[in-house]
């Protein structure tokens, strides 16, 4: 399958509509892609017939699940011919960053499973529809790496200290919870989504009102996503989750009994150690940041992460062994040093990520 074949483009009236065609894995996100993408973006964003661009997951499982890092894993020994871990996530983030400042309505149509890369060409977009298929996750410290795509960001505009959960525990949420965090604006049942795309292809646009026509459209087919989870456990979140280190929320999750916290505690267990304490930082200093701020953070983390032995393990265990028992380089989060966790956010000097 060629770029071309895994995402798909076309225009219906004044909407565009990429669709992600990756089924059977997923609708993971390859650097082809970002290379078809993201040049297209740019060209639908100055395109004055185009007035909203949709993004859409072929299948029935996946809006997309993250980014191919099976590719990156094949890639660990590369040498000559450029750096494919640095163009990788270079060329990704440059995306985001695009799907961010999109000059138009950007709809996401997050049906099915919505993870890492996912949630980064979604949740940093203008509309986000969630749907009843919709599991959305960060998960990435349990492959040696922390949340990226924006994370940084959008994490710590969750209600109290939920982002903190969501990123240490890569604990996964469904519709309802995902517009309570802010990662939909919107919930469609998933029959009614080929309407609503057909109804967005048929507007009579009018530029200065294109936000509100989509909106508009949009609540046309909403339904009701039932109630959340997480607002009766924000207090007790915020509280098990306030430490200043990941070692300080471990003992007091093990002193709160209740069952969420013990699955918490599960999913802390399996993750990296390393990977823990990078996002806990992670995630103070990008408090307030915009979108090239927190890219750029990530960028820098994500070239120090792939100079060591935890992502590369991980991916192991998840993808290639599929024995699912990484070893990680630290037994414990206590095992891990402040000086190891400074060096992943040490400046790259030239290789910094820069936006045009």
């Amino acid at each position: 399958m060629t770029a071309t074949d895994e995402i798909l483009l076309e225009r219906q009236g004044g909407l565009g509509i990429i669709t992600l065609n990756r089924p059977k894995a997923l609708n993971t996100l390859s650097l082809a892609m970002y290379r078809v993408f993201d040049p297209q973006l740019l060209a639908w964003g100055r395109d004055e017939r185009v007035q909203a661009l949709l993004v859409r997951g072929a299948g029935e499982r996946a809006f997309c699940a993250g980014g191919d890092v099976r590719a990156i894993y094949d890639a660990r020994h590369q040498t000559g011919g450029g750096d494919y871990k640095a163009d990788f996530f270079r060329e990704e983030y440059c995306l985001i960053q695009r799907v961010h400042r999109f000059p138009k309505p950007y709809v996401a149509l997050c049906d099915g499973i919505t993870m890492g890369g996912g949630c980064g060409v979604s949740i940093n977009g203008s509309h986000r529809v969630a749907t009843e298929r919709t599991v959305f996750a960060m998960p990435e410290v349990h492959i040696g790496l922390f949340p990226d795509v924006g994370a940084s960001r959008f994490l710590n505009r969750c209600p109290g200290r939920i982002g903190r959960y969501l990123a240490l525990t890569g604990a996964r949420i469904r519709a309802a919870d995902a517009i309570y965090c802010g990662f939909a604006t919107h919930y469609v049942p998933h029959e009614r989504l080929p309407e609503l795309t057909a109804a967005l292809a048929a507007l009579d646009w009018s530029a200065p009102e294109r936000r509100h026509q989509v909106d508009a459209a949009i609540s046309r087919f909403a339904g009701d996503p039932g109630p959340a989870s997480l607002p009766d456990l924000q207090r007790d979140i915020d509280r098990c989750f306030a430490g200043d280190s990941v070692e300080e929320i471990v003992a007091v999750l093990a002193h709160e009994g209740a069952p969420w916290a013990r699955e918490s505690l599960a999913r802390i267990a399996r993750a990296s150690p390393l990977s823990l304490k990078i996002t806990l930082h992670q995630l103070d200093l990008g408090r307030g940041m915009e979108i090239e701020a927190a890219l750029a953070l990530e960028y820098r983390m994500t070239q120090h992460v792939m100079q060591g032995h935890d992502f590369f393990e991980g991916i192991r265990a998840l993808l290639v062994d599929k024995d699912n028992t990484p070893r990680w380089q630290h037994a414990s989060p206590a095992a891990v040093s402040a000086a190891e966790v400074s060096a992943c956010f040490a400046s790259l000097g030239e290789r910094e990520l820069r936006f045009e």
